[in-house]
C-alpha cells in the first residue's frame, strides 16, 4: 500500500490524493467517455459537410492593402475558403478594439497548415481600411484583412463568426458559420485550460467544491501594464502587452467596457 505524506496545510476542496494505480483506473474510465465525445464530434462534423449550401455573388468587393477587389480573389486559387469575421468599434485606439476577437485573431496568426491542405483564409472586418491598417501593423498581424464595410450577410453583417466558403468555377457558396462559442475552436488556448486543474477559473464552470469559484467570463482577457485583470480604461488585450513600444492604456476611446 502506498501512504502518502501530508504538508502541513492543504489546498482547499482538492480531489482525493490517490496511489497512482486508483488514479489510473479514474483516468481510464474518463478516457472512455472523452473517446465517445470525439465520436460525436465526429459524427457532428460529418452532418456539417452535408448542409445545404446558399450561393452568393463572389464579385462583391471587399477592400484590403491594393484596394478594392472582388471577394472572389479570397480564395486564392483554393476551392475552399475560411474566413473570421472580426468585430470593430470605429474610432476607437487599438487597446479599445473587441478583445474577444483579438482572442481569435491572434490564435490564427498563422494558417500555414490551412493552406497545406487547400483551404485559403483570411480575416474580415467592417472597419473602414484607413483605421484597420494602422492596427495590423501594431499588432503584427501577416494575415490578410479586409474591410467589408457596408456589405451584407454573409460576407458583411454582424461580426464575431467563423464562416466557410465553397468555389466552383466562379461560383461562390456559403457553407456554414458559427458564433459565440462556436468560435473557440481557433483558441487552442481554452481546451488546454479546460486539462488543467483549475479550468478557465470563470464562475459558470463545475468545479469541486472548495475549489476557487472563478471570475465573471473573460475575466482575464484584458489587463493593465501590470497584468492585472481588468475592464477598465487601464486596461488592453493581453497580448497588446507584447508589441514593441506599447504604452499603458488611458482611455478605449469608447462609452463602453463591455464584452
Amino acid at each position: 500500500m502506498t501512504t502518502t505524506h501530508e504538508p502541513p496545510t492543504s489546498l482547499p476542496g482538492r480531489p482525493a490524493v490517490v496511489d497512482p494505480a486508483t488514479w489510473q483506473a479514474a483516468r481510464d474510465a474518463l478516457l472512455v467517455r472523452e473517446k465517445a465525445h470525439t465520436r460525436a464530434g465526429d459524427a457532428l462534423a460529418a452532418e456539417r459537410r452535408r448542409l445545404p449550401m446558399v450561393e452568393l455573388d463572389g464579385t462583391v468587393e471587399v477592400v484590403g492593402p491594393d484596394g478594392a477587389v472582388p471577394f472572389l480573389d479570397l480564395f486564392a486559387g483554393h476551392d475552399e475558403l475560411l474566413v473570421y469575421q472580426h468585430m470593430w468599434h470605429d474610432g476607437a485606439p487599438h487597446q479599445g478594439q473587441c478583445e474577444g476577437c483579438t482572442v481569435s485573431a491572434w490564435h490564427l496568426k498563422d494558417a500555414v497548415y490551412l493552406d497545406a491542405r487547400g483551404v485559403s483564409f483570411a480575416i474580415l472586418t467592417t472597419g473602414p481600411w484607413d483605421e484597420v491598417a494602422p492596427y495590423l501593423e501594431f499588432m503584427g498581424y501577416t494575415q490578410p484583412w479586409y474591410s467589408v464595410r457596408g456589405l451584407d450577410e454573409p460576407i458583411g453583417g454582424d461580426m464575431g463568426s467563423f464562416a466557410c466558403f465553397l468555389r466552383d468555377g466562379d461560383r461562390v457558396f456559403l457553407t456554414y458559420s458559427t458564433t459565440g462559442r462556436g468560435v473557440e475552436q481557433a483558441a487552442g488556448s481554452f481546451s488546454l485550460l479546460d486539462l488543467t486543474p483549475y479550468g478557465r477559473r470563470e464562475a459558470w464552470q463545475d468545479v469541486p467544491d472548495g475549489w476557487p469559484q472563478g471570475n465573471e467570463p473573460c475575466w482575464y482577457w484584458r489587463t493593465d501594464v501590470d497584468g492585472h485583470a481588468t475592464w477598465g480604461p487601464t486596461g488592453r488585450p493581453v497580448p497588446q502587452w507584447t508589441r514593441p513600444g506599447v504604452t499603458a492604456a488611458e482611455t478605449l476611446g469608447r462609452h463602453d467596457h463591455h464584452h
